[in-house]
């Protein structure tokens, strides 16, 4: 009796590339808004108290933990004619541009109800950014199940994700002062009514392009109980959670300064937005390097020596002084480069380790293996966001004054030193991940040789004529 062999993984085409990269392009939209401007809209222009702001983004947070991962139970579930995650890209799309615009809003009220306010819009936006973006994310994992086609479809992902971020960070206030003419509250609701209505769009375009192709074990019964203990029992799943944790920090900590470290140490509000669209630039064509470089020498040993770098340029980026902008441009572009190859990397990572489980155990949870992702991303942003806030007060910040040196040195280590810490850690931590390339190639040959044995035996199963 000869063997089923595994059938190459199909290869996805330009189209559902491009659109599942739309996804993400929806999602920075509003995410890099609320990461980049909401500390900033909060304090400077809705007049809330920083460490209020602090505790709203923690609060939000903490509530992530919940929803996240009932999100991946949720979706893991979920059985449509679309498939298991895509059918969320058309359900949530329109909640999650209303809730845009109403984060970024300014109704009237007293100093309590501008932070219930605010409270309630955040909690509800990143509610519904947990109920379309984990399943975007975690159709990923289930499009194909090769690891080389994984890694070219999240390069496409984060392309059009940082081409999102590029007119987010490089247009957004100077859409804010001219939709706003003089009143930055309406701007920036203007604004956000723009973004919002594109990233509709755009989801709606993942939606309709890309398609499910990765199902669990035929024999998987559903049981939460065992797939919780699965998930975190899996190393490589812990490993990637603790990275994604240190990861996002930094991100949410230097993108919530950006804005404050332009204004008050640099000295020009309007260069925030030419640093950001350099930086942007520069990941966007650095992002192409990341899947020869994994095909040659492994997804964790890149992201390690990639961490390292990265740490290194900011960490120097420290020591210019206002009148070396030069410096500070070059040492933010070279740190993007080097950061450039760990964005898809991540996620690809993610996926490999729901592969891993139905290669152990033959479970498959795909959408709860990325509600790490979310979750570890989200609890970043909050812990970054909240940290930015508590230490601008606690470095003696106060809003749309000239700042003591102690604030403007607070700034500075926010900027530059305290990121280069984190992408150190982020690096390390990599080491005790134990899918290395070897690994990943004996685990992917294995599984679809199991899967086409499971094909095979179905087919029999039905053919005329069986017992």
């Amino acid at each position: 009796m000869n063997e089923a062999s595994p059938s190459p993984a199909p290869r996805l085409s330009l189209k559902e590339k491009i659109g599942y990269g739309l996804g993400d392009t929806a999602s920075h939209f509003v995410w890099d808004m609320v990461g980049t401007w909401a500390l900033v809209f909060y304090t400077d222009v809705y007049g809330i108290d920083p460490e209020v702001a602090a505790l709203i983004l923690l609060v939000a947070r903490l509530w992530d933990m919940v929803t996240d991962p009932i999100m991946g139970v949720i979706a893991d579930r979920t059985s449509t004619r679309w498939g298991k995650f895509r059918p969320y890209l058309l359900w949530m799309a329109i909640p999650y541009g209303v809730l845009a615009v109403l984060t970024f809003s300014t109704p009237e009220l007293s100093d309590n109800g501008k932070a219930i306010y605010a409270g309630v819009t955040y909690m509800l936006l990143m509610t519904v950014y947990t109920a379309i973006n984990l399943p975007y994310s975690s159709l990923a994992g289930v499009m194909t199940d090769s690891s080389e086609e994984r890694a070219e479809l999240n390069q496409y992902r984060f392309v059009f994700a940082f081409a999102g971020q590029l007119v987010v960070t490089g247009s957004a206030l100077t859409l804010v002062n001219l939709l706003g003419a003089g009143d930055e509250a309406h701007g920036y609701r203007m604004t956000m009514v723009i973004f919002g209505v594109i990233s509709v769009v755009f989801f709606l375009a993942a939606f309709m392009t890309t398609r499910e192709r990765i199902e669990p074990p035929k024999d998987q019964k559903p049981d939460l109980k065992v797939d919780l203990k699965n998930v975190i029992t899996t190393r490589p799943w812990v490993v990637l959670v603790a990275v994604g944790i240190c990861s996002f920090t930094l991100f949410a900590m230097q993108a919530a300064v950006t804005a404050y470290y332009f204004e008050y140490y640099i000295g020009d509000m309007g260069e925030a937005e030419r640093f950001n669209i350099v930086g942007s630039i520069a990941i966007i064509v650095a992002i192409p390097l990341a899947k020869p470089l994994a095909a040659r020498f492994g997804n964790r040993n890149v992201y390690i020596v990639c961490s390292m770098f990265t740490a290194a340029f900011y960490g120097l980026m420290f020591i210019p002084t206002p009148d070396q902008l030069w410096m500070i441009y070059l040492f933010n572009v070279l740190g993007k480069i080097s950061f450039a190859p760990t964005a898809p990397l991540l996620w690809t990572m993610i996926a490999n380790t729901a592969d891993f489980s139905e290669w152990k155990r033959r479970r498959r949870a795909t959408g709860l293996f990325f509600s790490a992702a979310t979750l570890s991303m989200k609890l970043g942003w909050g812990i970054g966001g909240a940290l930015a806030a508590y230490l601008l007060g606690a470095f003696g910040y106060v809003a749309n004054q000239a700042q003591t040196p102690e604030a403007l040195l607070g700034i500075r280590l926010m900027f530059t030193a305290f990121p280069a810490v984190l992408y150190l850690v982020a690096g390390v931590l990599l080491v005790f991940y134990e899918l290395d390339l070897e690994t990943l190639r004996r685990m992917q040959a294995d599984l679809k040789a199991r899967r086409a044995a499971e094909e095979s035996g179905a087919a029999a199963e039905g053919a005329p004529g069986a017992a």
